[in-house]
């Protein structure tokens, strides 16, 4: 989806929610068997919490755009309905971005709160991942295929992986 904006920061937070979705389906794509209550410590999220989280976030950024700020602790789903539901809020507040309605808050505060917080997870899922005995490949993600609007949990291929 193109924006309908003019606006670059709107078009740039719309690429970092790509960004965001490419990152992110590396990373919860293929999980072994259980990853979702992998634990490392006494207190810590579980990688189900943590997504669950995400989820959370993506609402939440959705709401404060609208002019509303909605907050919720959701209980887990199961691995794969937590990634549909990570990757559905991702769709709606990029199309959201990408309206021509105004934002009730700054595209600078959505990234500085909600979005930036998102990136710290996903890249802890990735840590997890480690961790569990299933890295995922890195990459070299200067050369990643990403563009603002692809937001879904269909994603390009690493240009160029590190092997």
């Amino acid at each position: 989806m193109t924006s309908d904006s003019s606006d670059p920061k709107r078009d740039l937070l719309r690429h970092a929610l790509a960004t965001l979705a490419y990152r992110a389906e590396k990373t919860v794509r293929g999980v072994p068997p259980g990853f979702e209550s992998f634990e490392i410590g006494t207190r810590p999220r579980t990688p189900g919490k943590i997504l669950a989280h995400l989820g959370d976030l993506l609402d939440w950024a959705f709401t404060q755009a609208q002019g509303r700020q909605v907050w919720r602790d959701s209980a887990p789903l199961p691995w794969s309905e937590e990634t549909a539901r990570f990757f559905e809020a991702l769709r709606l507040l990029d199309e959201r971005l990408a309206s021509p309605e105004p934002l009730a808050v700054p595209p600078e505060k959505l990234f500085q709160g909600p979005i930036a917080d998102a990136f710290t997870h996903v890249g802890q899922l990735a840590m997890l991942r480690r961790m569990a005995g299933s890295p995922i490949l890195g990459e070299n993600y200067f050369r990643a295929q990403i563009e603002a609007g692809r937001v879904g949990s269909e994603q390009p291929p690493p240009k160029a992986p590190f092997r």
